[in-house]
C-alpha cells in the first residue's frame, strides 16, 4: 500500500519539473509536456485507482499530501495532479469491464465534470450523450473524460474518450491558466453501459477503504490541496524576495522591515492552522471510511468545511505575500502575482466557494439539508 513517504518521493521530481516549466505552462494555458510526461511517470494522475486496476491504494492524506507538494511547485500542475487522482478514484464505481477499458493501459489519464450538464438518452445496450460542460481541468492531457448527464431524472456520469469530444478554446481566465480547463461537448455520442456510473450510489461492492471514503469530499479536498501548496510556494517566494529587495530609499531590506515579519508571521500561522483542521479532518473520515458502514455526516461535514476554510485562508495568504512584494510583485516576470491569481482563481470553484458555508451551517444549525453530496 503507497505511503506518504512513497507518494511524497514520486512527487519530488515533478515538483521539480513542474517548477521548471510554469512560466511555459502558463503561456501554454495547459501543462508544458515536459510536466505531462513526469506526471504520467510518478504515478499520480493514477493514484486512486483500486487494486483491481492496478492501484497500490494509499491513504486519502498521502495522495493529498503528494499533489499539495507539486503544487508549492506550481499550482497548476498541482491542480491537474488533484484532478486525475480523483478521477482515477472512478474506476471502483466503473462495472469491471467499463474499468479495464478506461484504465487498462498503464498510460490512461482520466479527467472529469461530474456537473450533470448532458443528456443522456437510453438506446440498446448503453446510452447516447449530449451535451457541453465547462471547468474541464486537464482535458489536454486526459484520454478519458467523466461526464455527468441526466438519465431517466437521475444522475449518470459517462466515461468517454476525449477524441470522440469536441474541446472549445475558452480558458482564458485570470489564474491557474494552466489547467487547460476548457468546455468540452458531446454530440450523439454513444456510450456502452459498462461505461456508465452512479457517484451518487457509491463504489461497486467490496470497496476498499480509500473509495469508501467520501468522493465528494475527497474532490472538495484535492481543490484544497493545491491551493495549500499554492499558498506556501507564495510563502518561498516572498520570503526569497525579501531577503534581497530594499525598498526605495531605505537602508535595510524588506525581510528587515517589521511590517514584513509580522504579516509573514501572521500567514504562517493561519496557514498551519487551516492546513492541520483541513488534515485532521481527512484522518477522521479515512478512519471512518475504514468501516462497512457509511461515513457519518459530522464526519463529512468536517471534512467540507476544513475543504473550503483552507482555500479561503489560502488565498488570504497568497494576497498577503503579494502585498508585501510591493511593487516588484506586479510584474509578470514574478511568481507572487500568478500565485495572487491561482489562489482567487481557485476560490470560485463550486465544492469550495462560500456556499459550502451555507451548507454546513444550515447543518450545524440542524435545519433540514440535502446531505447526499456532502
Amino acid at each position: 500500500m503507497g505511503t506518504r513517504d512513497d507518494l511524497l518521493d514520486k512527487a519530488a521530481p515533478l515538483a521539480a519539473v513542474a517548477a521548471d516549466h510554469a512560466v511555459e505552462t502558463e503561456r501554454r494555458r495547459a501543462l508544458a509536456p515536459e510536466v505531462v510526461e513526469a506526471a504520467k511517470a510518478s504515478g499520480l494522475f493514477r493514484a486512486g485507482l483500486p487494486a483491481s486496476l492496478g492501484g497500490a491504494e494509499p491513504t486519502a492524506a498521502a495522495v493529498l499530501r503528494a499533489a499539495e507538494r507539486v503544487a508549492e511547485a506550481d499550482a497548476s500542475a498541482g491542480w491537474c495532479v488533484s484532478i486525475a487522482a480523483t478521477s482515477s478514484l472512478l474506476g471502483a464505481y466503473l462495472p469491471e469491464k467499463g474499468g479495464q477499458e478506461v484504465f487498462g493501459d498503464p498510460a490512461s489519464v482520466a479527467a472529469g465534470v461530474w456537473a450533470p450538464r448532458g443528456k443522456a438518452t437510453a438506446v440498446d445496450g448503453g446510452v447516447r450523450v449530449s451535451g457541453r460542460w465547462s471547468f474541464c481541468s486537464g482535458v489536454t492531457h486526459a484520454d478519458w473524460i467523466f461526464l455527468g448527464c441526466v438519465l431517466d431524472a437521475k444522475l449518470v456520469v459517462a466515461a468517454i474518450p476525449t477524441a470522440e469530444l469536441e474541446i472549445h478554446d475558452t480558458w482564458h481566465t485570470s489564474g491557474l491558466r494552466g489547467t487547460g480547463s476548457h468546455d468540452t461537448s458531446a454530440a450523439d455520442v454513444f456510450v456502452p453501459d459498462h461505461r456508465l456510473l452512479s457517484v451518487v450510489d457509491g463504489p461497486s461492492a467490496g470497496a476498499g477503504q480509500l473509495h469508501r471514503f467520501p468522493l465528494f469530499g475527497f474532490f472538495a479536498a484535492s481543490i484544497s490541496a493545491a491551493a495549500l501548496g499554492n499558498a506556501r510556494g507564495a510563502l518561498t517566494e516572498l520570503a526569497e524576495l525579501a531577503g534581497a529587495k530594499h525598498p526605495s530609499g531605505s537602508r535595510r531590506s524588506l525581510a528587515e522591515r517589521t511590517a514584513t515579519q509580522s504579516g509573514v508571521a501572521e500567514a504562517e500561522a493561519s496557514l498551519r492552522a487551516a492546513r492541520e483542521f483541513y488534515y485532521r479532518a481527512i484522518e477522521d473520515a479515512w478512519d471512518a471510511a475504514a468501516s462497512s458502514a457509511a461515513v457519518s455526516e459530522d464526519a463529512r461535514l468536517a471534512l467540507r468545511l476544513a475543504c473550503t476554510h483552507a482555500v479561503r485562508v489560502s488565498a488570504d495568504v497568497a494576497r498577503t505575500m503579494y502585498d508585501l512584494g510591493g511593487g516588484s510583485a506586479i510584474y509578470e516576470t514574478s511568481p507572487l502575482q500568478r500565485r495572487f491569481r491561482d489562489a482567487h482563481t481557485a476560490t470560485a470553484h463550486f465544492q469550495v466557494n462560500p456556499a459550502t458555508y451555507e451548507l454546513t451551517g444550515r447543518l450545524l444549525l440542524g435545519l433540514p439539508t440535502e446531505t447526499a453530496q456532502l
